[in-house]
């Protein structure tokens, strides 16, 4: 996964779809170029000290895992994903994915791939591949539910009893891509199914070997990809119109058709 996706679904909605308790405030508004470090909505299952029962939550984490232990917030934007093949030992994840597991809803992500120069280009001196984006989704419509990680910092010359000082961030667990997205890049979100979810939200599992079961690589058939504007390269652009389908140029389109 690079580095953006698209979450659009309104708060009641998710609280619909996947039976949410308590919605907190702050959940940012549609974002069709999410890019690290800002707030994302998120999932998750938490104990109320009070009365100790687990309830699900629907709250903004920033995107970006800052571990507990971290000095300072600035190595989240290079936590932004956690690799399936290291997430249950590498030490900034270890202990978030026996812990703190959430979903995070998506329309789907966008990778760019990079196309062979033209022939006139080549000639001209400018060989550079050109890097094309597109977008990846479910192909029947539906939310892709990406398994993450969440964590819960606090600054450490903050007063603990100002919430300011707290700073809730996630990562995005990945694995190797399938053949719908692994010709344009070699990773992608890992997924939890709908009959998983329960589970993989429930604080009481600890067990990372349990919680890795409940992981699972979304098949190839049911993604579809397909080119969209360059725009999406810039984090000042964010409306809908950057998970359209691009317009393409027969030439382009044929190349389209040979990586899908």
């Amino acid at each position: 996964m690079c580095g953006r996706y698209a979450t659009s679904a309104s708060p009641q909605d998710l609280m619909e779809e996947f039976e949410v308790d308590d919605l907190f405030d702050g959940l940012p508004g549609p974002d069709y170029n999410v890019a690290p470090t800002v707030a994302v909505p998120a999932i998750f299952e938490r104990r109320v000290k009070d009365t100790g029962e687990i309830r699900r939550r629907l709250a903004p984490l920033v995107w970006g895992l800052v571990p507990s232990w971290a000095k300072d917030a600035s190595i989240g934007s290079r936590m932004i994903n956690a690799r399936l093949e290291t997430v249950a030992e590498k030490p900034a994840f270890k202990r978030p994915f026996s812990a703190r597991r959430c979903i995070l809803p998506a329309d789907g992500f966008y990778e760019w791939y990079a196309t062979e120069p033209t022939a006139g280009a080549a000639t001209r001196g400018r060989g550079k591949p050109k890097k094309q984006p597109f977008f990846i989704h479910r192909a029947d419509g539906g939310l892709l539910v990406m398994a993450g990680i969440y964590e819960i910092w606090r600054h450490p010359h903050a007063d603990p009893s100002d919430d300011p000082a707290w700073l809730r961030t996630c990562s995005v667990i990945t694995t190797q891509a399938t053949d719908a997205a692994g010709h344009i890049h070699d990773r992608m979100p890992m997924v939890i199914t709908r009959d998983a979810i329960d589970a993989w939200l429930d604080p009481t599992i600890t067990d990372p070997r349990r919680a890795l079961e409940l992981l699972e690589v979304t098949d190839a058939a049911a993604l579809e990809a397909y080119a969209v504007s360059t725009d999406v390269n810039s984090v000042d652009n964010n409306n809908p119109s950057l998970i359209q389908p691009l317009a393409a140029e027969p030439e382009q389109v044929q190349d389209q058709e040979t990586l899908i």
